[in-house]
């Protein structure tokens, strides 16, 4: 329920309207001045104010435009002994959002108070929505370079592409890196910004009821079938459909997958008539989809017609300086909804962040600074509030402990560099021929492009 903040000089009203909207389940909070009033109102952060026009050290009209010159939104409740149009002009210059006459019905106050809060959190949610929706690639934060050339690279695809034939796009990362925030750059900063965008996970659906939410299902095609339903195939009509963890999808569905991306045609479960839908196929998915193919619960043709644009989204751990950045935004965005102000981190806490590994990602990193905001005790954030792995040094190896060098193949800085010496091995062996150095290692040709671009290296031509 939303916190409400009482400031009046008259005691016996505010101890009743406290009582009373406590019952309701309000978290209220009580001052007897304007100044002290103020104090509150920066250290508790309150959903709603109500206050009198006549205070000891100031007038309610003055304290509204105190108010609002630290929150533009607050709902403010004025109320008055002494009515009048002017005072109520007054107020409403102010900033007043309702005013009301003593003596006040405690029943009136609450439902106005509800009123004015349920208005807000709907504008509040409109706003997130239209700020998440807008320019949606300056939402993916951060300055490392390879951060810097996923933006330019979903710029120029957005760039290119008209309104109409638009190819899939393959999103590839390990989990937790922001696949779904690359999805929706491709869909709002693209020329189909206004339609429907809508999101499938294809893991959280079991496979017997995956088929009826994409295709939708005609009366009576299968038990509890009870009415015609529109599948999302449909409801995506003109915009983006975003299937994530596509790899999780069984092979029938993959074979209609595909028709819908080679024609755009479709059948509902249980009808014989074909329907045509205009859009456009973006999935994501953290596994290695050649690997999956190999193992025969994957297509072959899904995969090269999903990958017609592929964009890989960096794991944390190569995107330098990015991790302090984007935990400086969640400690403001936790700090704000926890109502812990003025947060900041310690040096020791900052440099534990640049430093460690972060496996889990972004996500890994949003739920460290959550858990270290709810955590802490102090203005400022520690180490240990962080709750991150100890880290181990070379001279901390003992019996029980990881040595040095399987440490470093745990952590993929080994078998990176490996991977890599193989690659620049082969293609040195065939003369910087991409086809005979892939038929070398054993790998498609498709595959070697993929890690050569993973770790940045260029093609030469052969001689």
């Amino acid at each position: 329920m939303p916190a409400i903040l009482i400031i009046d000089d008259e005691e016996t009203f505010v101890k009743n309207a406290a009582r009373f909207l406590a019952k309701s389940g309000h978290e209220v909070s009580t001052a007897l001045t304007a100044s002290a009033g103020l104090e509150l109102f920066g250290a508790t952060a309150p959903d709603a104010v109500i206050l009198d026009y006549r205070l000891p050290d100031m007038d309610g009209v003055s304290l509204i435009q105190r108010l609002r010159t630290h929150d533009q939104a607050v709902p403010i409740v004025m109320i008055t002994g002494h009515g009048s149009i002017e005072l109520a002009v007054d107020a409403m210059k102010a900033g007043a959002n309702d005013l009301l006459t003593k003596p006040v019905a405690l029943s009136d106050l609450r439902q106005r108070l509800e009123n004015l809060t349920r208005r807000q959190l709907d504008s509040s949610r409109l706003r997130y929505f239209e700020a998440r929706e807008h320019d949606a690639r300056q939402q993916i934060l951060g300055e490392s370079p390879a951060i810097v050339a996923l933006r330019t690279r979903i710029a120029r695809i957005a760039e290119a592409q008209g309104a109409h034939s638009l190819p899939p796009v393959l999103i590839t990362g390990e989990t937790g890196t922001g696949k779904e925030l690359v999805a929706r750059a491709f869909h709002y900063d693209g020329a189909r910004c206004s339609r429907p965008f809508i999101e499938l996970n294809c893991a959280a659906i079991p496979a017997t009821l995956l088929e009826a939410e994409l295709f939708g299902h005609e009366r009576g095609a299968f038990t509890d079938a009870k009415e015609r339903r529109i599948g999302l195939l449909e409801a995506a009509d003109g915009g983006t459909l975003f299937l994530d963890e596509v790899a999780e999808m069984d092979l029938a569905l993959q074979a209609k997958l595909l028709k819908v991306i080679e024609d755009g045609r479709f059948r509902r479960i249980g009808s014989v008539h074909e329907r045509q839908a205009d859009l456009r196929i973006v999935a994501a998915t953290h596994q290695d989809l050649e690997e999956r193919i190999g193992q025969g619960a994957f297509r072959a043709d899904l995969y090269f017609r999903l990958r017609v644009l592929q964009v890989n989204v960096p794991p944390l751990r190569e995107r330098a300086g990015d991790a302090l950045l984007l935990a400086g935004r969640f400690l403001d965005e936790f700090a704000h909804r926890y109502r812990r102000v003025s947060l900041r981190f310690s040096a020791q806490a900052a440099r534990a962040i640049t430093e460690h590994h972060w496996p889990g990602n972004v996500r890994e990193l949003r739920n460290v600074v959550e858990q270290a905001v709810l955590l802490s005790t102090d203005s400022e954030i520690g180490l240990q509030d962080l709750c991150l792995p100890a880290r181990r040094t070379t001279g901390e190896a003992t019996a029980g402990t990881m040595p040095t060098a399987a440490r470093e193949a745990a952590d993929g800085s080994t078998l990176d560099r490996l991977e890599r010496e193989a690659l620049i091995g082969a293609l040195t062996d065939a003369g910087h021929n991409v086809s005979q150095a892939a038929r070398t290692l054993g790998i498609s040709r498709d595959t070697l492009r993929y890690r050569m671009e993973k770790h940045r290296l260029r093609q030469r031509s052969p001689g």
